[in-house]
């Protein structure tokens, strides 16, 4: 079960009485400002669940007019219940834990689900979440299930869970499927099986050693020998080049490193974390708004288009980072993740109410080499948005009486 956003802790606590609530150059203060963001999310989605009412599918972006939803089986699906479940973390209204619940349980059955390495994805954020704020036992039961059935994609000759089953690559393994290990390092934990602990280390140790290259940049896709274990190919599927660095990629590394960090306290999880972040934080081409291009090496650079929901996951990512290192970086972490989520909280990229199909964040790419949801609302943008206001929020100092 991933932790409560608010990822509190001795250190946490004491930054945010420092850097907390301040406002700076007349800007609303932070803690007004996720105010403001809960607010206008309670109100979107309250129109968005009336918009898919009857749809026995999940949201996952608006396009040409209409949401489109995804079934179950689709890496995205847990999204909404997931943001669902952070509106009631935030409000403690009982309607968003009844409509949360009702998401969650469209999802029961990906716990037997062995095709897709994204179970981790679709169950933490679903049942996760909702383990966390209910303690319901039916909820673990399912999460420790889905360990179970993402477990059977691991390859010891690999050392690594497989991605996708496509017959173009012997062995793929994308850089995403960091983020499916937490359910395996939680259900180490949670149900005594360690095995699963040695296999998201394994993967984790693996997408280390092939994944990255010097400056900390990494790969989309790693292709091995099934049998050997042997690197293929590295390539960038999602991204503008083989070569280059495209920007959810580096987004989905950076969290599933500082996540495996949290989950392992090994030192070379922290210090590929801290990696990543100062390739992203002192890139060049990373605006001053801190919103990244779709790719960092994305041709037409400064009119290529921008990726919201890159940045939802990075801040998030930064955010908890920021607990974890020197003061230096972790105070640099907290100043970009800070400028990113004003950034997004900005008429720029949050949408007006009642339009962008009822989603929160605008501007966010999905597969750009194949012209797919480019320029469009993606649910999981709107997911890490909400974690990473949760996760600034319990910095902050207590509010005063």
């Amino acid at each position: 079960m991933r932790p409560s956003p608010s990822c509190r802790g001795p250190f946490l606590v004491a930054l945010g009485c420092i850097t907390g609530g301040l406002a700076a150059g007349g800007e609303p203060s932070m803690r007004d400002l996720i105010r403001d963001d809960f607010a206008f999310a309670t109100a979107q989605y309250s129109q968005l669940l009336d918009r898919v009412k009857g749809d026995p599918n999940l949201p996952r972006t608006y396009a040409q007019g209409r949401v489109v939803t995804v079934p179950p089986r689709d890496w995205t699906s847990g999204f909404f219940p997931g943001a669902l479940w952070l509106l009631y973390d935030y409000t403690r209204d009982p309607r968003w834990r009844s409509a949360a619940e009702e998401y969650t349980a469209r999802l029961e059955p990906i716990k037997d689900f062995t095709g897709s390495h994204d179970v981790g994805f679709i169950l933490l954020c679903s049942f996760g979440n909702g383990l966390r704020l209910t303690g319901r036992p039916d909820y673990r039961a399912v999460l420790l299930q889905g360990a179970r059935s993402l477990s059977t994609r691991f390859s010891p000759a690999v050392g690594a869970i497989r991605s996708w089953d496509s017959h173009e690559w012997q062995y793929p393994v994308i850089i995403d499927n960091m983020m499916n290990l937490e359910l395996l390092m939680w259900a180490a934990r949670e149900g005594g099986e360690p095995r699963f602990r040695q296999i998201a280390l394994s993967h984790a140790d693996k997408t280390l050693a092939n994944h990255f290259r010097p400056d900390g940049s990494s790969y989309h896709l790693v292709d091995y020998d099934p049998t050997t274990g042997r690197v293929l190919k590295q390539q960038t599927v999602q991204g503008a080049a083989d070569d280059s660095a495209w920007a959810r990629g580096q987004a989905w590394g950076l969290y599933g490193f500082v996540m495996m960090f949290r989950e392992s306290r090994q030192p070379a999880y922290l210090d590929q974390a801290a990696k990543i972040a100062r390739f992203l934080m002192n890139h060049p081409h990373l605006p001053d708004d801190k919103i990244p291009y779709w790719d960092f090496d994305a041709p037409g650079i400064p009119d290529a288009p921008r990726d919201a929901s890159a940045a939802a996951i990075m801040c998030s990512a930064l955010v908890e980072l920021s607990a974890y290192v020197e003061p230096e970086l972790s105070r640099q972490c907290l100043a970009v993740a800070e400028r990113q989520v004003r950034s997004l909280s900005s008429p720029r990229y949050r949408a007006a109410p009642g339009e962008n199909g009822n989603f929160l964040l605008r501007h966010c790419v999905g597969k750009k080499p194949a012209n797919e949801e480019v320029d469009q609302p993606l649910i999981h943008a709107d997911y890490y948005f909400l974690e990473a206001l949760l996760r600034r929020r319990a910095m902050l100092p207590p509010a005063m009486p």
